[in-house]
């Protein structure tokens, strides 16, 4: 039996996209969201879908669109300020989850607070369900694949002709403000944005690529036990790097002081807006990412992996409608907080990623 998908945030720019990409699916989805009169408009695209009004701050009311064994979607972001009733009602009622963040402290909030409530009850959480951060672990994993013996992995976005919504653009300010995190030496540690900077080499060019905190250093650990290293990297011009990791230590008295960062949020809240929409079709065409993934052993490179795919919005709509199908028909492996690997197994996630639009090259 199939069970019913509910997607939390579906007139927003991501929501709306993956929205499409379910109907494409032929998939049966409750869109919700706080706006019922733009929830209607765009349900009666899909032939007057069923629609339900909540509101993001309200846990009861979120709580409230699950019944045990739903699948829930969610694009309400920034996630740091407005995801934590979703994913805390679906780990309560027992309703496996996904969502589009790409907030690393976030994530780990998931992974941490409310996966081992999920457990529990039975219900799966696969947070950072997007091109944020599915391609580096598919990317992380067949590396690995070719190196059993390896002992760390490295993972590395490059985005070309990249145009951003304002979502992210308010999540990225968001995580700036938080401590993020990374896995070395075989645990998980605290670190400030950008700490790391690294070379890496994309279709024959070398590219800088900055640290970020992802779902591949919380996930590829539990499917390879031999890992003591993962790190996650975003590739940018050379002089942006440097300025990234400089900005990120020099917003560290901000993330330690509480007053300091209230007033900083407070400013990025007034300054930089969510929910203003994103780049039109016609751009996102123009747009393709590649993602490597490099297994080391003893300081060397001992497998090697290579991804391409199309815009990251367009992909993150199509793997979002593809998990939630997947889980709906009780694909799903584990419960509790997993990343895609162990959730959906290596050779399922490969072709979901196809199908969305991301192969190997």
């Amino acid at each position: 039996m199939t069970s019913r998908i509910v997607l939390f945030g579906a007139t927003g720019y991501t929501g709306e996209l993956t929205a499409r990409a379910l109907a494409r699916r032929g998939a049966t989805t409750v869109l919700a969201g706080r706006n019922g009169a733009a929830l209607a408009r765009l349900a009666k695209q899909f032939g007057d879908t069923e629609t339900a009004v909540a509101d993001a701050t309200d846990p009861a009311a979120v709580r409230a669109l699950l019944q045990p064994g739903d699948v829930l979607v969610s694009t309400v972001g920034p996630f740091l300020k407005l995801g934590q009733a979703a994913v805390s009602a679906a780990a309560e009622v027992g309703a496996h989850y996904l969502d589009s963040t790409g907030e690393g402290p976030f994530i780990r909030s998931v992974f941490e607070q409310h996966g081992p409530v999920a457990e529990r009850n039975g219900a799966t959480l696969l947070t950072g369900f997007g091109y944020d951060f599915v391609p580096g672990n598919l990317a992380g994993a067949l590396a690995l694949e070719d190196a059993p013996d390896a002992t760390g992995v490295d993972v590395c976005y490059l985005v070309r002709d990249f145009g951003t919504s304002g979502g992210t653009r308010a999540s990225v300010v968001g995580v700036m403000l938080e401590d993020g995190y990374a896995f070395s030496g075989g645990r998980l540690r605290a670190v400030r944005p950008g700490s790391q900077v690294r070379r890496f080499e994309v279709s024959g060019r070398a590219v800088s690529g900055i640290s970020v905190s992802g779902t591949e250093q919380l996930g590829l650990p539990a499917s390879y036990a031999g890992l003591r290293d993962v790190g996650v990297f975003l590739a940018v011009p050379s002089r942006a790097a440097r300025a990234f990791a400089l900005s990120g230590l020099a917003m560290t008295p901000v993330r330690r002081i509480a007053p300091l960062r209230a007033v900083a949020s407070g400013l990025a809240d007034r300054l930089v807006k969510g929910s203003t929409g994103g780049p039109s079709e016609e751009q996102r065409s123009r747009t393709g990412v590649e993602v490597v993934g490099e297994a080391s052993r003893d300081g060397r490179v001992v497998g090697r992996s290579h991804l391409r795919g199309t815009d990251p919005y367009d992909f993150t709509a199509e793997i979002l409608a593809w998990g939630a199908t997947t889980a709906a028909e009780g694909g799903l492996k584990a419960t509790g907080a997993r990343g895609p690997v162990e959730a959906f197994g290596l050779d399922a996630l490969a072709e979901g990623c196809a199908e969305a639009g991301l192969r190997r090259v």
